[in-house]
């Protein structure tokens, strides 16, 4: 077991075993600090529904339900084909684990096509919050803030997404390169790790922007 993990020690850990766990503790670090910066954002975005609930109301009301529905849905089907990967590697086939981050990766460039489509509905139908705006009676000042929260929260999590589809192209390469094995995929569950993350903000931020008030 040592002779095949050996390799990929650098001289700074002791064993590789130590490598690993370094790893995914940073990991596990960066997204605690991702939290921070996610949860302020949610923090606010809740506070202000608070002393604007109508105008979130009418806002949340012009999102567009399907699409947010189907990305939802995209995300956890890609969560599942990533930990079918990840076993596939600790069974040492990493052939399997080339094809689900393949799969993993058109679903996370399919979730980004139609948030592009999205973004640009919206456009479109002037709910910018910045410049004409499609609602003008007396709720429009909170749906303003709503919509300046959906542009800042969305925008923030494509572009996790985007890192994202970029981390898993890269384990694909490693993958077919035969570059993990039963014995040492620390990469793919490092990477696993923050797919899953960037799939839990949208399953917090989905309520919020279509679910909450839209009745």
């Amino acid at each position: 077991m040592s002779e095949e993990i050996a390799p990929h020690t650098h001289f700074q850990y002791a064993d590789a075993t130590h490598q690993a766990e370094t790893a995914v503790a940073g990991m596990w670090l960066f997204l605690a600090s991702e939290v921070l910066f996610f949860g302020g954002l949610l923090v606010a975005w809740m506070f202000c529904r608070h002393w604007q609930t109508a105008g979130f109301d009418a806002g949340a009301r012009e999102t567009i339900l399907w699409i947010g529905t189907v990305n939802l849905a995209i995300l956890l089907t890609s969560s599942f084909v990533y930990s079918t990967g990840l076993a596939f590697v600790q069974g040492g086939y990493n052939r399997g684990l080339a094809r689900c981050c393949v799969l993993t990766m058109t679903l996370g460039t399919l979730f980004l096509v139609l948030k592009i489509y999205e973004w640009h509905i919206d456009l479109s139908e002037h709910l910018f919050p910045a410049g004409p705006f499609k609602l003008t009676n007396g709720d429009a000042g909170g749906a303003r803030l709503f919509w300046s929260f959906y542009f800042i929260g969305t925008f923030l999590h494509a572009a996790h997404m985007l890192v994202g589809v970029g981390l898993v192209a890269w384990i694909a390469h490693q993958a077919r390169a035969g570059a993990f094995s039963r014995f040492w995929y620390t990469p793919v569950e490092v990477v696993g790790l923050y797919w899953s993350f960037v799939d839990i903000v949208w399953i917090i931020l989905y309520p919020m922007i279509y679910l909450v008030g839209r009745t």
